[in-house]
């Protein structure tokens, strides 16, 4: 069975950092991109970033370049999100997901499976 398992959310001060996890199992981890998603409160979900399947390729959405860095080890089906000088916008529960393809292209829309969620919340 397809799971993907997000962990490493919390509260954190504006300016500081947190690392996202996202295990997966019950597919081949190493043909598949995985990208991660935020949902704001009150706000649509909407894309963050996409590793592609060997980890060669990555794509970030303008508001998190230079501050999110998102990585992947095959070997442990993990794929990670680096999150640095963090706002309050970045508020929201940040999700993993998996589509079908190994490339990051149109990652925004091509998702099919999805984690539960880890909720960040940055606040003084």
């Amino acid at each position: 069975q397809l799971q993907l398992v997000e962990s490493g959310g919390g509260a954190v001060q504006p300016g500081g950092s947190l690392r996202l996890s996202c295990a997966a199992s019950g597919f081949r981890f190493n043909y598949y991109a995985i990208g991660w998603f935020r949902q704001a409160p009150g706000k649509e979900r909407e894309g963050v970033s996409c590793i592609s399947s060997g980890g060669s390729d990555t794509k970030y959405e303008d508001f998190v370049k230079g501050r999110f860095t998102i990585s992947r080890d095959n070997a442990k089906k993990m794929v990670y999100l680096q999150m640095a000088s963090l706002q309050s916008e970045d508020t929201a529960v940040y999700y993993c997901a998996k589509g079908p393809y190994s490339d990051c292209v149109n990652y925004a829309n091509d998702m099919k499976y999805w984690g539960e969620g880890t909720e960040v919340t940055v606040s003084s």
